[in-house]
């Protein structure tokens, strides 16, 4: 049994205990997912099972879209709720305004730094553990992009925010940044996660609705990816690590590999005519072995 599942992530849940969650329920070790998500945040986890994780790397991953809810005049250690207050300052009456005048600053591509508070590592360690003991450390800022920031009033302190960004995008930076832009402090108040790549928190299920019939085959995880069918010698070949050369010239620097029946079992990088495999799930696989 294998293939991806996505879950809808409740608040105070880390993404770890959604991974244990689903190693219970599927009775097997070999559970990974994709994009962590903070204990406050909620929404769109995409979560593999078995043999699938090895393809967790190919799926189609971005862009990420959020919603969240920042709340201005108060910056924290965290950049979130969970945080201590570092620094109060009133907020401007004309709030939006405000924010509409730096926005622009926040779109395209930016650097940001990753908070002090996150799972980075720096010389082995995530910089949380630096960050618990009162230390600050040099860290390397980050390209990312944003593609949409949109944002509406929910009160004269807080907005709400829908953004479409690339991966490994801070959202409480973001947060926290804008409030320094505008210049009064911000703190993330609320994060939804709705989207990654082409997977939508409508097709998400709570942990408590998990079950077999929700996985996703790998042939319906993967694409845009292209997918080269074989036939039953050249599945042979690639599952022995060996190269298999094919009639065309496949229009793809990587491709999945699918057997006659139509099941996807391997990931291989294209060399002109021939393919290379990157990760191969065995045979027995197939077979209820996990």
């Amino acid at each position: 049994m294998f293939g991806i599942i996505l879950i809808d992530k409740e608040t105070g849940r880390t993404s770890h205990d959604v991974v244990d969650a689903v190693r219970r329920k599927f009775g097997t070790r070999r559970v990974g997912h994709a994009g962590t998500l903070d204990p406050l945040a909620t929404g769109l986890l995409v979560v593999a099972v078995g043999p699938a994780t090895r393809f967790l790397q190919y799926l189609p991953l971005e862009p990420k879209e959020y919603v969240a809810e920042i709340t201005f005049g108060k910056a924290t250690s965290t950049f979130d709720l969970e945080g201590e207050v570092t620094g109060e300052s009133p907020v401007p009456e004309d709030l939006v305004g405000g924010i509409e005048k730096v926005l622009g600053q926040f779109q395209g591509l930016i650097s940001q730094m990753p908070p002090m508070y996150s799972a980075v590592k720096v010389d082995g360690k995530p910089l949380y553990h630096y960050a618990r003991q009162g230390k600050q450390i040099d860290r390397e800022a980050r390209t990312v992009h944003i593609d949409t920031f949109e944002i509406e009033p929910v009160s004269p302190t807080a907005i709400r925010a829908r953004i479409v960004c690339s991966g490994g995008t801070y959202i409480r930076s973001l947060a926290h940044d804008l409030g320094q832009a505008v210049g009064c402090g911000a703190h993330l108040t609320g994060l939804n996660r709705t989207k990654v790549g082409r997977f939508t928190l409508e097709q998400a299920v709570k942990l408590d609705g998990i079950e077999p019939m929700r996985l996703i085959k790998l042939r319906d995880g993967l694409p845009p990816m292209v997918i080269e069918t074989l036939d039953a010698a050249q599945v042979d070949q690639i599952r022995e690590g060996r190269q298999v050369a094919l009639d065309h010239e496949p229009e793809a620097t990587i491709v999945a590999l699918a057997e006659p029946g139509g099941e996807i079992f391997s990931v291989a990088r294209v060399q002109g005519h021939l393919l290379q495999p990157e990760c191969v799930i065995p045979s027995e696989a197939f077979h209820g072995v996990s």
